[in-house]
């Protein structure tokens, strides 16, 4: 059997793990991508629309689909920000407080259901290897400008045998 990769472990993972939570979250009429939002949402004070697009680390354009969609389902407010006029606050309405704590509770439960099944030291091990794969890229140590793809050098490389000839 061919070795799996990192990064193709790494995705099959994430989108079991994806795919898991939008099944729960459908369960009570909602998405793993609202679910989400509404735990970046501080409960008592609220919390500015511009923030939550870096808490949850998705683009603008997709927080703004989540919260268009989590204020028809009344799940939220918008509300201007009494110390910057030009600012919403975002906050939950009843319903996306009992929706908040749905959320919770699912991945609080997932979160107790791994440590059951995995020692601590392999969860620590598990945790260090994550750690350093977002530092690797976020001190953008993976890819530097200076190499050049494979691409890159198949294509150099046909371009001079063919200036060669």
């Amino acid at each position: 059997m061919k070795e799996k990769t990192i990064d193709y472990i790494l995705r099959a993972t994430w989108q079991a793990v994806s795919r898991m939570y939008n099944e729960e979250a459908t369960k009570y009429g909602f998405t793993m991508s609202i679910g989400f939002a509404l735990l970046s949402i501080d409960k008592e004070n609220g919390t500015p629309s511009t923030a939550l697009g870096p808490k949850m680390g998705m683009e603008a354009t997709s927080i703004t689909r989540v919260l268009k969609s989590m204020e028809e389902k009344e799940f939220i407010i918008r509300k201007k920000n009494p110390e910057d006029g030009r600012g919403v606050l975002i906050y939950l309405t009843e319903l996306g407080k009992e929706k908040r704590a749905l959320s919770k509770n699912t991945v609080l439960k997932f979160n107790e259901t791994v440590r059951q099944n995995i020692t601590p030291e392999k969860l620590s091990h598990f945790i260090e290897v994550a750690e350093v794969i977002n530092e690797l890229i976020i001190d953008k140590n993976i890819f530097t400008p200076s190499e050049k793809s494979e691409s890159e050098i198949a294509t150099n490389h046909s371009f001079s045998r063919k200036n060669n000839r």
